[in-house]
């Protein structure tokens, strides 16, 4: 089958279609047939160093396709099923690939509601997102929540989860993607480049912060006493605990794990209406390095997203929860 691997660890350009052998579920596993892999910052990481592994790894852990085996034992799932998830995370799954193997409950049947290259974006930034907003900082209705990088994968994810569990969402974005927000919810946007995001908003019970750096002492000043940081940026932001205990408010690192109870939770809100993921960018699987690149930019509104059915010119296009 074709897959995607690299040689070494390197730019977007040390990517390349290789041919290797297809696997076979062990069991409790299913063979999944994939129609569609999401591209995500994780990616991009273990790619240039290896992850916290320091090792070559086949990328990709998004997917959506067609269950073409099982293994022994598995009785959720059956050949011809189409599925979605995020297999073995933080494990590497090696979801670029024509075909892959996965636990058969990290997956589950997609949402009707959903194609495969909208349901290959969801996973693990809708996930991160989750694991976030509700397992970790348990947002309540009327809460204020700043989201940064909201326009990002795991960002118009949360704006839309947060909404769901009826807070006033705040979003830190460039003004040209404030329109996009509005229509998934944001109650109130912040352009970044333009004022001081911790002085620009009232308090806040709620930080979701994807970039890190200097954004984790700023977001502790925009919380409220009692407050919470949630860092998904890197394990270097666990210092942060530290700096916010003193000060009466609360902060922490979060890794996103795979949680079929999670991802159910995601399809029971995309059934109901109230969460959709966004497609910047669809390419070929062969188009690897091109998608990383995009990645690479910082510049994409919601997914990128690789298909593995069939070889296509890449598209773009964008798509939003309708009549939000």
């Amino acid at each position: 089958m074709r897959a995607i691997g690299q040689d070494g660890f390197g730019g977007p350009e040390v990517l390349k279609v290789v041919e290797v052998e297809r696997p076979e579920p062990a069991p409790a596993e299913v063979l999944v047939r994939v129609h569609a892999a999401g591209v995500n910052p994780t990616d991009s990481w273990h790619r240039g160093s290896g992850g916290l592994g320091g090792r070559i790894v086949r990328l990709g852990w998004d997917v959506s396709g067609v269950v073409e085996a099982v293994g022994i034992g598995v009785t959720t799932l059956a050949p011809g099923d189409e599925v979605f998830g995020m297999p073995r995370h933080p494990v590497a799954a090696g979801t670029y690939a024509e075909y892959v193997t996965s636990p058969a409950r990290h997956l589950l049947h997609k949402p009707a509601g959903l194609d495969h290259t909208e349901a290959a974006a969801l996973p693990l930034v809708g996930m991160t997102a989750w694991q976030a907003l509700v397992d970790t900082a348990d947002v309540r209705p009327g809460q204020r929540v700043l989201i940064h990088a909201a326009a990002g994968g795991v960002g118009h994810l949360a704006v839309q989860i947060a909404k769901a569990r009826g807070a006033y969402v705040i979003g830190t974005a460039r003004a040209a993607k404030h329109e996009f927000l509005r229509g998934l919810g944001a109650d109130e946007l912040i352009d970044y480049t333009e004022a001081e995001f911790e002085t620009a908003v009232e308090p806040v019970d709620v930080v979701i912060d994807t970039i890190g750096g200097a954004y984790g002492p700023r977001s502790l000043r925009a919380l409220k006493e009692g407050g919470f940081l949630v860092s998904l940026a890197s394990p270097a932001e666990s210092y942060l605990a530290e700096q916010a205990r003193p000060l009466g408010k609360r902060a922490a690192f979060m890794a996103v794990e795979a949680d079929q109870t999670g991802l159910r939770e995601l399809a029971a809100l995309v059934q109901a209406g109230q969460l959709r993921p966004v497609i910047d960018t669809v390419l070929p699987l062969e188009l690897a390095s091109k998608a990383h690149e995009l990645l690479d930019s910082g510049r994409t509104q919601g997914k990128i997203v690789l298909t593995a059915v069939q070889t296509l010119p890449g598209r773009s296009c964008r798509t939003g929860p309708s009549g939000r």
